[in-house]
């Protein structure tokens, strides 16, 4: 049968009327286009000037594109800019294709790294999303006074002017082997002005298609670089695709609604339950339409229940509803309406569910951290989660990476960084919209989402000297002003819960920590990172973190913060608060313990992590007493290494039990190799696995390890294999709130999470905890 999907004429998405919003024209997502896309291929023609390029492409990066004047204009002159069409790829290997583009060069400064048509890029895995990061396949186009074909040239025809010419790439493929066709033609006319042919391997075309701009150039050139003034800059317009090689998927279609995240709580008061939603969209324009609507289905019709403008730095409208009817399911849909320069509009319309509150019954938590890109999309980790159905999803820090998806980062100014943080946050809900999209989500900014190797908050101060802390990783504050923290926490917790208490810290920056009351848990949400005090102020010297010698007493110096007086004030309220639940659980980015003796090599001891919240030990203890009484169970993230454990403050085993869940893809590992270090334990757990039993970490803080999931060297040149070499994977939580326990779990990356298998899990997982063993009356053994 033939694909549904190949066409053997010019691509294009069949269309509904742009007035239209029936109920069942986008199932889940897709957005609807207007008629007159239809036979167009990719139009920017239509769309107002703005940053972002809309939902068929993925532009690398985001912030050195923009559409102006009908067309899509490359900012930057660095090189490998590209666009990807997300709704077309190359699959077949019999038949036809053809693409062509208007190309102007709209600045040339002496050097001209050429710009062009792309095929045959994919990643190792052939994914789509994840193949938009890959610079490799063929490109056609012209380049310093050449045309270009893969490995072949000729000069330029004395009629061809690089400031308007369309490019024209075609190919015929028998099943082995490909004939490729590059032309170039007058814009107006048509006529033909030269020609080059080239023969391939079929399986080369197979792959994303993209335009690309300066592909001589280096990825790594950004604004104000010395090379900047000599280089070119290229706009393209009317960028056409067609044949039956072409696999079309408008399904794919990323936007304008990117994606939502929800959270719902019983407010124990008049307003009852409380419902708040965030919408993402794109980057749009001055005239672009600035307002999200929500509509939920109830009795059979979509009911519009509010309106909300999207927030002009991070893109992002937040819905409150109070007295939200939480015992059923609601199904809701936004609606965002496309403006166009021709007057006409197209809804996009995002669909899901709010699930209902699932009171007396046990809750199900995914929980999961730390997502370096080198194994995005993370598609093991996603489908399995949506496979064991959770109730709530946790995502406790580092969202993004500095270096996620190339093409260097921005600090300054604060416009081009906060669309540089942007354009690596919709990665993660590229990754993970399905998984937010039905389910409550909970989703914590850590140090690396604003843009810090570490973060000590400082109560909000300003870094001090950043000209000594290029990485952002050893100095206490903010490194980002305001404004970009901001944007990392609308888009991260804006749909929480309403903070305890919303009074703004140092540089009016906003605060999050708060608690949630869902499925007869009770949660406190914790921003560990705000108030902690740098290593500075601990007289922490370069050098010492390595000496075996020195006590861990010694960097616990008179007024350091951890949690800060505020929060911990929260957290001795929460903890006899028991109004609508039965079980607790604290959620926080890092854990209160030090369980990493090695990093980045196993070979390589590091004695002190001041990242760490086990330090500083006396506000640590101090946090872990007020948490005692609530009997909570402590889930974290952060260190990419999966940790089972309880707290001691007097003595080992006296307070609560912590889950340190794996990475999602672990970048810098770490490993709990206390054995070999020389580090005296004990009472090993009953199962005898090495490396557990009662410690006192590097600090001096009783700890107790009942199990950890370290990893090996990643080597795999597969990005799924390598995450699995390297203990990624994610945690899952099962609260019964009438047996009053937790089973943990903790998954491995590369497995199917459905089939049983006991390998499935890392060695001394799972295990289930009582909850009166959270204040230290222990069962386990």
């Amino acid at each position: 049968m033939r694909d549904e999907h190949r066409v053997n004429r010019r691509t294009a998405i069949k269309v509904v009327s742009a007035g239209a919003l029936a109920g069942g024209m986008v199932g889940r997502g897709v957005a609807a286009e207007t008629d007159s896309a239809k036979d167009k291929g990719h139009v920017w023609s239509r769309m107002h000037d703005r940053v972002w390029l809309g939902g068929d492409y993925w532009a690398n990066p985001m912030e050195d594109w923009c559409i102006r004047d009908g067309a899509a204009e490359c900012l930057s002159v660095g090189g490998k800019r590209n666009v990807h069409s997300l709704t077309h790829e190359i699959t077949g290997k019999e038949g036809a294709f053809s693409m062509s583009v208007r190309l102007e060069r709209v600045a040339f400064g002496g050097k001209d790294g050429g710009a062009g048509l792309r095929i045959g890029t994919r990643s190792e895995i052939n994914e789509y999303r994840s193949s938009c990061f890959t610079q490799n396949g063929l490109v056609a186009g012209i380049a310093d006074g050449e045309m270009v074909l893969g490995p072949k040239t000729r000069p330029l025809p004395e009629k061809a002017d690089p400031g308007d010419i369309e490019l024209r790439l075609s190919g015929r493929s028998s099943g082995e082997t490909a004939t490729l066709v590059f032309e170039l033609a007058m814009p107006e006319s048509g006529e033909v002005l030269a020609k080059l042919d080239h023969q391939v391997p079929a399986e080369s075309l197979l792959g994303n298609v993209s335009i690309i701009s300066n592909f001589k150039g280096s990825p790594e050139t950004r604004p104000g670089d010395a090379a900047e003034a000599a280089g070119s800059r290229y706009c393209f317009r009317d960028w056409k695709l067609e044949g039956d090689l072409f696999t079309v998927r408008p399904e794919r279609r990323f936007g304008p609604i990117l994606w939502s995240m929800y959270a719902l709580s019983d407010s124990r008061s008049d307003e009852g339950f409380v419902l708040k939603l965030s919408v993402l969209t794109g980057p749009m324009g001055g005239r672009d339409e600035q307002e999200v609507e929500l509509q939920v289905k109830r009795d059979g019709e979509w009911k519009t229940i509010g309106r909300e403008r999207l927030d002009p730095d991070a893109w992002i409208a937040t819905f409150r509803v109070a007295n939200w009817e939480a015992g059923v399911a609601t199904p809701f849909r936004a609606v965002y309406r496309e403006k166009h320069r021709d007057g006409s509009v197209t809804p996009d319309i995002w669909k899901g569910t709010i699930a209902a509150n699932p009171s007396g019954r046990p809750l199900r938590m995914a929980a999961m951290t730390c997502q370096n890109d080198y194994g995005f999309p993370y598609e093991p980790v996603a489908e399995n989660v949506a496979k064991l159905k959770p109730d709530i999803v946790f995502f406790s820090g580092d969202q993004i990476y500095e270096s996620h998806g190339g093409f260097g980062f921005l600090r300054t100014p604060a416009d081009l960084a906060i669309l540089n943080y942007l354009r690596r946050f919709y990665q993660f809900g590229w990754a993970f919209r399905e998984v937010m999209r039905d389910w409550p989500t909970l989703c914590l900014p850590d140090d690396h989402d604003v843009l810090q190797g570490n973060l000590w908050g400082e109560g909000g101060a300003k870094m001090k000297n950043v000209e000594k802390d290029p990485g952002a990783s050893v100095l206490g504050g903010y490194v980002e002003p305001k404004r970009v923290v901001d944007v990392v926490h609308r888009t991260n917790v804006g749909h929480h819960p309403d903070p305890y208490d919303p009074t703004p810290v140092l540089q009016g920056i906003g605060t999050y920590y708060g608690d949630m009351v869902y499925g007869d848990v009770g949660f406190a949400i914790l921003a560990d990172r705000q108030w902690k005090s740098g290593p500075e102020r601990g007289e922490v010297v370069v050098g010492k973190e390595y000496d075996r010698e020195l006590p861990g007493k010694t960097f616990d110096k008179p007024g350091l913060v951890l949690l800060g007086e505020r929060q911990e004030a929260f957290l001795k309220q929460w903890a006899d608060d028991w109004r609508g639940h039965r079980l607790k659980a604290v959620l926080s980015q890092t854990l209160f313990a030090s369980l990493a003796t090695h990093q980045p090599r196993p070979d390589r001891y590091l004695k002190f992590d001041f990242d760490s919240n086990s330090w500083p030990q006396t506000a640590r203890n101090r946090a872990v007493e007020i948490m005692r009484p609530s009997m909570a169970l402590h889930i974290c993230g952060d260190t990419h290494l999966a940790t089972l454990s309880q707290y001691g403050v007097k003595a080992q085993r006296d307070s609560n039990w912590a889950f340190c869940t794996p990475a999602i893809a672990a970048g810098w590992p770490r490993w709990w190799l206390p054995d070999e270090a020389g580090m005296p334990h004990e009472s090993r757990p009953k199962h005898g696995l090495p490396n557990t039993g009662g410690y006192l970490d590097a600090f001096e803080n009783p700890v107790h390890v009942h199990a950890v999931g370290n990893p090996v060297i990643g080597k795999s040149p597969d990005r799924y294999e390598k995450a699995h070499e390297k203990g990624s994977g994610f945690g899952f939580i099962t609260f019964d709130t009438q047996a009053k326990t937790y089973l943990v779990e903790s998954f491995r990356f590369q497995i199917d999470a459905s089939d049983g298998k006991a390998g499935n899990q890392f060695p001394g997982w799972p295990v289930t905890i009582h909850q009166a063993e959270n204040r230290g009356e222990n069962r386990i053994q």
